[in-house]
């Protein structure tokens, strides 16, 4: 059989239309500033007004995806989304989707979950749909997309974020999604989300102990033997998950101490590889399975054909991911660049006060 061309055809992506700085936050909160914004490496937080949600981020995410790819909505023979902020237990987020977005026919249509984990399980079973010659040429389209909101006072909330990002996977004009991957799991109580409750329960300590620990054996097996620094050379850019900045740089330099990489050596492949591609998530805040995905389309920019990128994703519970993408022709144009630009020139500030404000209708449309 004759491996079809596939990849990464088109993307789009949608931050909510509010944003607060973290020190308006910890203004609140009574705490330095600096705790947020160099302790944790945040800088915004992404809200959703009462009338906007889940449904909306995501359907926008795909409208920008499918405006600039050349095929018809006849031609998409799948659409999964990963998500965790799920609005029926049984109904998947894929049909309010493809509701809005009018695709109806002969379509596989289906909801991904495994914490952050989820958005990149989508892409990687859509990738395999295409090679496997089970989707006849049809192309799929793939969403991560979720709200990460925390309650108040929670550890967790200089954190929060919500963002979408979205692609039509066909043949690999933007890049190619590397067959060959590299995965971790174990399982852990260290996030999650009862049925019921509105927030998840997070054991902050576990999870980043899990975190590190899958970024070690991916890396570690992404290497095979080979001198892990010549590997990570290789790439133009290595993107993380980014449940916020720190937690990146700390599970990277435990990856660079387990290769035994001095810690110029690391801090140089953290500077050049690592922290640029986290320019955006720094502005969303943490969007769970959207999070790595929004760190591989600011790094695709701009990319030369054949350039590469390395994208590990994590999600609690806990499963892990490392794989690769390489840039094809139509990286070098960033045409999705202009949906952040503008998201994030047209969003609201929100102070304080307004964010008290939010807060309760969020509870208490919750309640």
């Amino acid at each position: 059989m004759t491996r079809v061309e596939t990849g990464i055809a088109s993307i789009g992506l949608h931050l909510p239309p509010l944003a607060m700085p973290v020190e308006e936050l910890a203004a609140l909160r009574g705490v330095d500033p600096d705790k947020y914004l160099i302790g944790l490496g945040c800088s915004e937080i992404s809200l959703c007004p009462p009338e906007f949600g889940i449904v909306d981020l995501a359907s926008e995410a795909a409208r920008r995806a499918l405006s600039r790819w050349d095929g018809e909505l006849e031609d998409i023979g799948m659409i999964a989304v990963g998500t965790e902020t799920a609005v029926d237990m049984s109904r998947p987020l894929s049909a309010f989707v493809a509701e809005e977005l009018g695709l109806v026919g002969h379509i596989r249509s289906y909801e991904v979950k495994h914490a952050c984990y989820g958005g990149t399980l989508a892409l990687r079973q859509a990738c395999e749909w295409r090679m496997s010659g089970a989707a006849r040429d049809k192309a799929a389209l793939v969403v991560a997309a979720d709200i990460a909101l925390y309650e108040q006072g929670d550890p967790g909330e200089p954190t929060q974020g919500a963002g979408a990002v979205a692609f039509v996977v066909d043949r690999p004009e933007i890049a190619t999604v590397g067959l060959d991957s590299h995965t971790w799991s174990e399982p852990a109580f260290d996030f999650y989300r009862p049925v019921g409750e509105s927030y998840p329960r997070v054991d902050g300590k576990l999870s980043l102990e899990c975190y590190k620990k899958a970024a070690v054996e991916c890396f570690n097996a992404l290497a095979e033997g080979r001198n892990p620094a010549e590997v990570m050379e290789r790439f133009s850019a290595i993107c993380f998950h980014v449940p916020f900045p720190k937690m990146v740089r700390k599970a990277f330099h435990l990856v660079g101490e387990v290769a035994g990489w001095s810690a110029e050596k690391v801090q140089q492949l953290y500077s050049e590889k690592v922290e640029p591609s986290m320019l955006w998530n720094r502005l969303s805040g943490n969007s769970y399975t959207a999070s790595l995905w929004i760190a591989v389309a600011n790094a695709l920019q701009g990319l030369k054909p054949g350039e590469q990128v390395a994208a590990f994703s994590y999600g609690s519970g806990f499963g892990s991911e490392i794989l690769s993408l390489i840039a094809g022709p139509r990286a070098k144009d960033a045409d999705w660049a202009q949906d952040i630009e503008r998201d994030i020139a047209r969003r609201g500030r929100v102070d304080a006060s307004a964010y008290n404000l939010l807060r309760s209708s969020v509870r208490t449309a919750a309640a």
